[in-house]
Formats: C-alpha cells, sequence, structure tokens
C-alpha cells in the first residue's frame, strides 16, 4: 500500500491517515471491510486494533500489556472502502508514532503488515477448506503459504538467514553483547530473524545492521515474527524490515525452525525456555536425529549461571541426547559467528544432498503435538502431562505448553484476566521434574528475567509435586 496523505492532525494526540492502495492485490472487499470494522465477538476489529496499536508503540519498552491498553484505551482504528482503495484512520494514536506530524516510515510499514497477515490468515487460511489444520501437512502447508504471501519466502543459493532467541528483560550487558554477536554475524553476510521486540531480539538487528553498513550490504533482512497474544508486550523494534503475523505461538515457532538456518539463543527467561524446548523436542524426534542444525547458546561472562541452570534442566528432563544437540559459547562473539557460519555451511550441502529447498526446511519432521494450538486455562495447565515415562520428545512438548501458559499468564490479556478472577495455575507432575522446575523459576525471578518491571510481579502459577 501506498501512503498519500498521512499525517498527525497536531503534536499532541488524534490523527487522521488516508492510504490508497499500490496494486490491485492489497485492494480490500467490502466484506473485508465490514470484517475488520465488526467488533462482535466473530470481527476482526479488536484483533486488528490491538495489533496496530502495538505497532504504533514501537519502541516504547514496555510489557505490561494491561497498562499499555488502558493508557490508550480511547485510540481506535477504522476503515472505509472507497472506489480507489481503503481509507486507514488512526483515532488518537500514540504521538510517539510520528515525527514533526507524520508518521514514521517503519511504523506504517508494520501497519500494513498488519493487515496483510490479519486478512490473508481470516481468509486464505481458517475458512478455507483447501487446509486440513487437523493435520501436521497441513499445518505445515499454511505455515508456508502466510510466509509466501508476505514475501518472506524467498530463492536463495546461499543460506544465511540467522534466529536469534533471547528475553526481552535482559541488562545493559546481556544487550551489548547480543548486538556484538549481531555484529559478527553481520560482517559474515548473514541475515537476522527474532522474535522482533525490544532486548535480546533487538541487539543482534543493530549490530548486524552496523555491520551491513560496514560490508557495504544494502538489501540486509531483518525479519520479525510474532503473534497477535504476544506483539502488545513485544512490540516491533524499529530495525525490523519485514514483520510477520502468525496465528498463533505454534505456528510462530514452527515458522522459525522452517527458515531459520541456524539459531543463537541469548540469555532470557520463560519465553526463551518455551523456543529452546520447542526446538530441541523437534530435534530430538527420531526422524531428524541426522539433520545438521547448528545450535548456539551463548552469552557474556556474568550469563555463566543461566546457561549452567539451563544445561542441567535440559539435562536433567530431556537427557544428555537433548544437550549434544547444542554448543554453549560464553564471552566470545567472533567465535559464536564462526561457528555459526561453519555450521550453516554443513546446512547447505545436507540440503543439497537431500534435495530440499534452502528457503523453507522441508524435511524437518514436526510432531503434530508441537503444532496442535495449546490454549493455556487453569483446567488445561493443571491436566499437563509432565512425567518421566514417555519419550524425551514428548516431554519436551509438554514442558514447552507449561512455560507457555506462563508466558501468557504474565502478558497476554486474556489469560491475565482469568488468573485475576481465578487465582494462579496450578502446574502438577513428577516430583523431580516440579522442582527442577520451581527452581528454575526462582532463578529467573531473582535474576529479573520475568518482567521489564518487577517491583509489582507476582507469579501467575504454583508449582504442585
Amino acid at each position: 500500500m501506498k501512503q498519500t496523505n498521512l499525517k498527525q492532525t497536531s503534536l499532541g494526540r488524534g490523527v487522521l491517515s488516508s492510504i490508497t492502495p499500490e496494486t490491485s492485490m492489497h485492494m480490500l472487499s467490502q466484506h473485508e471491510v465490514e470484517k475488520l470494522c465488526d467488533t462482535s465477538q466473530g470481527g476482526l476489529h479488536e484483533l486488528f486494533r490491538n495489533s496496530a496499536l502495538a505497532v504504533l508503540t514501537s519502541g516504547n519498552e514496555t510489557d505490561d500489556t494491561k497498562a499499555l491498553f488502558s493508557r490508550y484505551a480511547d485510540f481506535d482504528i477504522g476503515l472505509e472502502q472507497r472506489d480507489r482503495g481503503v481509507k486507514l484512520e488512526l483515532i488518537n494514536a500514540p504521538a510517539s508514532a510520528f515525527v514533526d506530524g507524520e508518521i514514521i516510515q517503519g511504523i506504517k510499514e508494520h501497519l500494513f503488515s498488519v493487515l496483510r497477515d490479519i486478512i490473508y490468515v481470516h481468509n486464505e487460511i481458517q475458512h478455507n477448506n483447501k487446509f486440513d489444520l487437523m493435520t501436521s501437512n497441513g499445518i505445515t502447508n499454511a505455515i508456508f503459504c502466510i510466509l509466501r504471501n508476505a514475501e518472506i519466502i524467498q530463492s536463495v543459493e546461499h543460506p544465511h538467514l540467522v534466529v536469534c532467541w533471547g528475553g526481552h528483560s535482559i541488562g545493559d550487558v546481556e544487550y551489548r553483547y547480543a548486538k556484538e554477536v549481531g555484529y559478527q554475524l553481520g560482517l559474515r553476510s548473514m541475515d537476522i530473524c527474532t522474535g522482533c521486540g525490544p532486548g535480546a531480539m533487538k541487539g543482534p538487528m543493530k549490530g548486524a545492521a552496523i555491520a551491513h553498513a560496514k560490508q557495504r550490504i544494502k538489501n540486509g533482512r531483518y525479519l520479525g515474527f510474532t503473534e497477535p497474544g504476544i506483539i502488545a508486550a513485544e512490540a516491533p523494534n524499529p530495525i525490523v524490515n519485514e514483520l510477520i503475523i502468525m496465528p498463533d505461538i505454534e505456528k510462530r515457532l514452527e515458522a522459525f525452525i522452517r527458515v531459520g538456518h541456524g539459531f543463537v539463543v541469548f540469555p532470557g527467561g520463560v519465553g526463551t525456555l518455551e523456543e529452546i524446548l520447542y526446538l530441541l523436542g523437534v530435534l530430538l524426534h527420531p526422524d531428524n536425529e541426522e539433520v545438521p542444525f547448528p545450535l548456539i547458546f551463548t552469552g557474556p561472562q556474568g550469563s555463566v549461571n543461566y546457561f549452567e541452570t539451563i544445561d542441567a534442566f535440559i539435562k536433567q528432563t530431556l537427557g544428555h541426547q537433548a544437550a549434544q544437540r547444542y554448543h554453549i559459547i560464553i564471552d566470545d562473539p567472533q567465535r559464536g559467528a564462526y561457528e555459526m557460519a561453519e555450521g550453516i555451511q554443513r546446512i547447505r550441502e545436507f540440503r543439497k544432498q537431500t534435495h530440499d529447498a534452502f528457503s523453507f526446511n522441508w524435511h524437518l519432521t514436526i510432531d503434530h503435538e508441537f503444532q496442535k494450538p495449546f490454549e493455556p486455562t487453569h483446567e488445561s495447565m493443571a491436566q499437563l502431562d509432565l512425567h518421566a515415562d514417555q519419550p524425551a520428545h514428548m516431554l519436551a512438548a509438554n514442558l514447552r505448553r507449561a512455560f507457555s501458559g506462563i508466558v501468557a499468564g504474565h502478558v497476554k490479556t486474556q489469560t491475565l484476566n482469568a488468573i485475576e478472577k481465578n487465582g494462579p495455575f496450578e502446574i502438577h507432575g513428577d516430583a523431580t521434574i516440579m522442582k527442577l522446575m520451581d527452581d528454575l523459576l526462582r532463578s529467573f525471578i531473582k535474576q529479573h528475567r520475568m518482567k521489564i518491571d518487577q517491583r509489582n510481579f507476582k507469579p501467575c502459577y504454583e508449582i504442585i509435586p
């Protein structure tokens, strides 16, 4: 879409925006406009409004979604279908999204991404019989089509996309380290993909952007993958130049590992552990035993205890086989980037031998248990199978759900409301696993890794042996 007249009516709040389509592909039908404006339960207005507000607050580092929505309770977004396109109106939008009365270009682009993905997922995925979202293949095909529609899938001759995971609530030392790792990756012509938020998601992108400038790389890609439930807590950082909103956390996680060629994990909190467990669970599937997959855990010297705790938890729950799938590198960004480049070269050779695409990892087997959307409720959290007498990859799937529920209980509005009404989640399982989880979560709280502002932090869970 192309902006023709997008200006703030004053330097305070109160915005009118006019957008016309650049091509007919971006035209909206009357039905689509009605859905986006529909405030009923089956409509898309609340989803569109909340996602747009998150984008408009890019750069405001807060993960308190209730406070954000309360602060901008009078914000709204409207659409009007016209013969030559769509008129988009922003009402009482955050002033930080504008400079001298004009919207920031990157924020404008992200707004278009929100519009694109919400409409496509609703029309072409959720209400289209050609996708069987009850099957593993159907889900993977849907993910591919969402990414292709967003032009994320591109033909490449040399794999070079590194996914960087880590916490949005990290200190300055860990942030600078993540930035230095991104810089070293960028010097080696690597592009960066993250969860699009602040902290360890922003640092690698910023470092890579500087390195790309030094190497005169003008088409550097900084991909941000998010989903509606988390975008308000992790608003897209300003460096993201390709934003994609996946329908749910499970499809977001699968998108990461289908398009990424290597993974770097920085220190983080519960959300980072959820990502680690998802990836390790996939790699532990018997079908993936021979699939090369460079995975590096790295951080500054002060993060040694963090990674020792994570390593011990993985070994004691999933076994030493899981620990063999990653390599821990402390306080050495250059070595981390070099080993990642070496690992991606092995990926290139493997995919050539197996005739798999460089742009989308079709060869990797992902069990349906990792793909089914998990709705964290008091009942579903209490019924999780957190026992050792199951295959390691299945235990990883259930542990991932537990940590996903804890993330939701701290940042997702609907889950926050359920916690306020019914009290904390109760998590049951083997005494040994419960003890390990409790110790790990306590360490996160002690290290201030649960929220950006922990002054009023209250756990949304209780560990029940």
